[in-house]
């Protein structure tokens, strides 16, 4: 059965899913998606899992909070009440591996594992782009001086569903329409409050020692992919897994497999 809540955290509500019963697992999403990235895993861990997404203020469901705030304090918040007490698995991509990441330097008692899909890195440096993502990085400040939100969006999908350096409209059908349908509503909601979470993972990553797995495409932002795999390589007990033909959101591209691999991870910790 599922389980639709709005749950109270930090004067403002966030709205929540959950599923099954058993290992506790949350998933996190993306800055330019929300919890829907996650239907695919949702449906077929329900069975063995208590699994739990939730979307972030101003996303999918969840209203829009303009004052600044703490993610973490977001996550641990429905993970508290939703009565989870047991340290959870946390599955999260891009922006929420940020997040997840942070909880497990923070709040390491409540992460038992990080099943993390092109994670990004607090306190890392700004990265270089080569010329053709420059070019589109550019197109996306002109759609936002210009306030024409379907342009962007439209960008957005090129470089975070597509690939920044792949043909755009690579990938169609059910996960781009999920996906623009998403990220409108981000987009409508942009004018968010700040972040205060302060927990640089960049330089930390050593500290990390829980059981963790580490994706990412091959089609993603080349800084992103050798983040990605700097991740695997120092956090102890990570493993990294390159996934051919797939960019920034493989929950969307290729959900069969992020099952899969996530079914195994769960298998072994």
């Amino acid at each position: 059965m599922t389980e639709t809540r709005t749950l109270p955290s930090q004067g403002s509500l966030l709205s929540v899913q959950a599923m099954g019963q058993g290992l506790p697992v949350v998933l996190l999403h993306a800055a330019v998606c929300d919890r829907r990235m996650w239907a695919a895993q949702m449906g077929a861990l329900a069975g063995t899992c208590r699994v739990m997404a939730y979307d972030r203020p101003g996303f999918g469901d969840s209203p829009l909070r303009t004052v600044d705030s703490s993610s973490m304090a977001d996550g641990l918040a429905v993970l508290e009440g939703l009565g989870v007490t047991e340290p959870a698995v946390v599955v999260a991509c891009s922006q929420g591996g940020r997040i997840a990441l942070e909880m497990a330097l923070a709040h390491p008692s409540r992460v038992r594992g990080l099943f993390l899909i092109a994670p990004s890195l607090s306190g890392a440096p700004a990265p270089a782009y080569p010329p053709e993502i420059e070019s589109l990085l550019r197109g996306q400040q002109l759609a936002e001086q210009a306030q024409d939100w379907v342009a962007l969006n439209r960008i957005k999908a090129r470089l975070w569903l597509d690939g920044p350096l792949s043909p755009e409209l690579r990938v169609g059908g059910d996960a781009r329409k999920l996906f623009l349908a998403m990220n409108a509503i981000a987009i409508a909601n942009r004018l968010r409050g700040g972040e205060t979470d302060n927990v640089p993972v960049y330089g930390r990553l050593a500290e990390i020692r829980l059981p963790a797995r580490v994706v990412w495409g091959d089609l993603d932002f080349p800084h992103v992919q050798q983040r990605a795999q700097m991740a695997a390589d120092q956090m102890p007990n990570a493993q990294g897994i390159a996934s051919h033909g797939v960019a920034h959101l493989p929950s969307l591209e290729c959900p069969d497999a992020v099952t899969g691999w996530l079914r195994r991870f769960l298998g072994e910790i």
